[in-house]
């Protein structure tokens, strides 16, 4: 499952790491729609607004379906055909959609069937480990592996599209699939757009946190595809969605479980003790840098530290697996890693609104 995700990126620079090549080849950064009800945030939970990417047809009858929106959207799909006049009555869990009975439920079958595909947005997304026989539940940061690339002078070298890619060099954004739809109130008022992420069994990797992941799109050609629902069937695009092993991650802060907490220390990496030492991953430095840089205005300048050297990073190539037994597919017990930690706050409501 998914259930907690991370996108702080600026406005700006959320539009330039979506940087893409439309059906002529040519260079084009995707244009917003509703872009103030845009909130960067690094501990975004359902029913908050999320950025998606969709095809411009979605809005505009006759326009290249290769062009794309960003939206934000509210997490949690709220079907079409929904008769109450607040979405929050809604009865059953809708932000995420599992593969395997897409085609079964209405919620999800019907604005499938419409072409309304849609690509979430996030600088990755949390997992809890269940620790076996211990009520402690470690948060791992989960996130495409990221390459460096040389960085250009400044930001506003983003003035043509040959800078695009320069200026973009500190973060691959996560692509999940995820269908939207629009439902409209019965006693009038303005449309609803909502999503849900699709969901498929967890790589070998991410097995040992949890059984379940986002279906991954990963790569241009993909998330093209998955987005082209005017050249692109729906058969068609449903062979996108399977397990990816391309992702890595690190275990973080418990200051992550209350979706109220809001600063850079939510992703940051953290060290668990280990027996045999081992080098932080490159992924984990890396994420360490960008944080240090690319955080919003308002963060908290006592987060993020950096880690001390002699402190392990985690991420999948670190990863052990118990050898005692572990429950529902999860993961086998860290506990002998973890550091002595005070009691584990309490995880808040989730808010209807944010």
């Amino acid at each position: 499952m998914c259930g907690r995700t991370s996108c702080h990126l600026p406005r700006d620079a959320l539009t330039r790491a979506c940087a893409y090549r439309d059906r002529q080849g040519q260079p084009r950064l995707p244009e917003w729609r509703d872009p103030d009800r845009y909130r960067p945030s690094y501990n975004k939970s359902p029913q908050s607004d999320s950025p998606v990417l969709l095809s411009r047809l979605h809005f505009e009858k006759g326009a290249d379906s290769s062009e794309r929106i960003i939206a934000p959207m509210r997490w949690g799909l709220v079907p079409s055909w929904f008769k109450e006049d607040d979405p929050s009555k809604l009865q059953f869990n809708t932000s995420n959609c599992r593969s395997d009975t897409i085609m079964e439920k209405r919620s999800f079958k019907v604005p499938l069937g419409k072409g309304r595909r849609c690509v979430v947005l996030a600088d990755g997304f949390y997992e809890w480990q269940r620790c076996q026989n211990t009520s402690h539940r470690q948060p791992y940061f989960i996130y495409f592996p990221q390459i460096k690339t040389e960085k250009s002078s400044s930001i506003d070298a983003a003035s043509s599209p040959e800078d695009w890619e320069k200026v973009w060099d500190n973060w691959r954004l996560l692509t999940m699939a995820g269908i939207f739809d629009c439902w409209e109130p019965p006693q009038g008022g303005d449309c609803l757009y909502s999503y849900t992420i699709i969901t498929v069994d967890s790589c070998k990797g991410l097995n040992d946190i949890h059984h379940r992941m986002p279906a991954i799109l990963d790569g241009e050609e993909a998330v093209s595809k998955w987005l082209d629902f005017g050249e692109v069937s729906t058969q068609e695009a449903l062979k996108l969605i399977q397990t990816s092993e391309n992702i890595t991650f690190h275990p973080v802060s418990t200051v992550v479980n209350n979706s109220r907490n809001n600063t850079p220390e939510c992703l940051a990496p953290v060290g668990l003790e280990v027996k045999k030492e081992s080098k932080a991953s490159g992924s984990s430095q890396k994420m360490l840098q960008w944080l240090a840089t690319k955080s919003p205005k308002k963060e908290d300048p006592k987060t993020p530290q950096k880690a001390e050297p002699d402190v392990p990073q985690w991420s999948s190539q670190f990863l052990r697996k118990s050898p005692f037994p572990t429950k529902r597919g999860g993961a086998g017990c860290l506990e002998r890693w973890l550091k002595q930690e005070k009691e584990e706050e309490p995880v808040a409501k989730r808010p209807h609104n944010q």
